[in-house]
């Protein structure tokens, strides 16, 4: 359920048939700012959490601190959500300069990140890397896999092959466009229009996925994240709303099917980052939105 103004409220309409669900999972949470990192070495600290499909892997790093990936099963992305930290990512025999403020899609294999300055450094993998999933700190909640969500099926090559490709975070807004969408192989990132101040609650968003996660990143301010399970024929599946207060930096999960919308509630800057593994084909059938749209094609295209 969208606000008129909420540029998704023209999306298609879900088809018809909905699943049937029996079984419904909990929101997982990772509140950085209140927790041990996973990782803390080599002048960088990473918390990581995960959901069914995606890996987030959130550092405070200091200038020079090395990523580095041997035998990456699948393109990953690297986020640079700052103005004061940059990067060179080297794959393959090639060095690329990552600006700040920029995002990254890193082919397979092996690859290497030098940071330069110091500060957020976010990589985004898909839980097919298992030492990545293991390393999380709620791995124990996906023993088993989350019925709900479905598989991990990668999208098209991008054109004229597979090459670390950056893109400028710096979009202008555009009327009729949600949000500054970009798609991978694998997975899509929404850099979200900062919102200032707190979101008018006249204006909320709650709406639900059939069978994907989100993954919901605050980057800065202060979101209160409103859950809610619909009721079914067994009572057992019942669930209490939740409403889940996370600072920045903090990740939420939000399992399908639970309806949920998020709100800033801070006075000054708000910034969210919306993840999705793999990509959503809503999303990518609406023109425009998705900027590298040109380099990476849809499934039949």
């Amino acid at each position: 359920m969208y606000d008129p103004s909420d540029p998704r409220s023209s999306l298609a309409p879900a088809a018809s048939g909905a699943p049937l669900f029996t079984a419904y999972a909990p929101p997982d949470i990772g509140r950085f700012y209140d927790e041990a990192p996973q990782i803390d070495a080599d002048g960088a600290k990473t918390w990581l959490i995960r959901s069914q499909n995606a890996v987030v892997a959130y550092s405070r790093a200091g200038d020079g601190v090395i990523f580095e990936r041997t035998g990456q099963p699948d393109e990953y992305v690297l986020l640079l959500p700052g103005k004061d930290v940059s990067a060179t990512v080297e794959s393959g025999q090639t060095a690329t300069v990552v600006p700040a403020f920029s995002i990254a899609f890193i082919p397979a294999g092996a690859s290497k990140v030098t940071v330069h300055g110091k500060g957020e450094v976010v990589r985004i993998f898909t839980t097919v890397a298992p030492d990545l999933a293991a390393a999380c700190g709620n791995a124990a909640a996906y023993t088993e896999d989350h019925q709900n969500v479905a598989p991990i099926t990668p999208w098209p090559a991008p054109k004229g092959g597979r090459k670390v490709r950056v893109y400028s975070l710096d979009v202008p807004p555009e009327p009729g466009r949600f949000g500054r969408i970009w798609r991978g192989e694998t997975l899509m990132v929404n850099f979200l229009e900062p919102q200032n101040g707190p979101r008018d609650i006249t204006k909320l968003s709650p709406h639900h996925h059939d069978d994907f996660e989100q993954c919901s990143l605050a980057l800065e301010g202060s979101f209160i994240h409103h859950l809610r399970w619909a009721w079914t024929p067994d009572m057992r599946m019942w669930r209490d709303d939740q409403h889940e207060t996370c600072d920045a930096p903090s990740v939420l999960v939000i399992p399908p099917p639970a309806i949920h919308t998020s709100r800033g509630v801070t006075a000054g800057v708000n910034q969210l980052v919306d993840i999705f593994c793999p990509p959503r084909l809503d999303f990518s059938k609406k023109p425009g939105w998705v900027l590298n749209a040109d380099d990476y094609p849809m499934p039949g295209e």
